[in-house]
């Protein structure tokens, strides 16, 4: 068993060994993203305060207030409280989020939610019970974002030119 940094398996028994495969407060979240491929986790009853950027999936359960610029996935668990500026490619959300969040690709708000705030995305999900209080932007992803994440860009088609009769 390896060093487990979430610390779980040591509130059980203080003295077993420390795991550090999965944090086991992380499950697979909705779109599948499993949970070993985060890059940081704020668990529940932590709070940070400043910028926070980062390339791959970040998970918050507990408070963060700041900004936040991702290259990748915002996960916001239930328990999770961001007063933040948000600029990511990806936001779920599942908590509460207060402020502008711009989700270049998707934004995803579970039944759990509450965003306040305005929002720019490429495409948004809400499911039954989920709030959201604020304008809505919806943008199309450019050619060169939808070519960098390996999407074809789609031909633009020759329009014919009209015939007279």
């Amino acid at each position: 068993m390896a060093f487990n940094p979430f610390g779980r398996d040591r509130e059980r028994d203080p003295g077993a060994p420390i795991d550090t495969t999965t944090p086991p407060s992380a499950p697979a979240v909705a779109d599948n993203t499993p949970a070993s491929s985060l890059s940081a986790f704020i668990d529940q009853g932590t709070e940070f305060e400043g910028r926070l950027s980062f390339r791959d999936t970040v998970r918050i359960d507990g408070r963060f207030v700041g900004e936040i610029t991702s290259e990748n996935t915002l996960i916001v668990g239930e328990t999770g409280e961001v007063e933040a500026k948000v600029d990511s490619q990806v936001v779920i959300v599942s908590g509460t989020v207060t402020g502008p969040v711009n989700a270049r690709r998707r934004l995803v708000l579970h039944k759990t939610a509450r965003l306040e705030g305005d929002v720019e995305v490429g495409s948004l999900a809400m499911e039954d019970g989920a709030v959201l209080n604020g304008r809505v932007k919806m943008v199309a992803p450019s050619a060169s974002e939808r070519a960098k994440n390996g999407k074809p860009v789609p031909a633009v088609p020759a329009v014919p030119a009209a015939t007279p009769h």
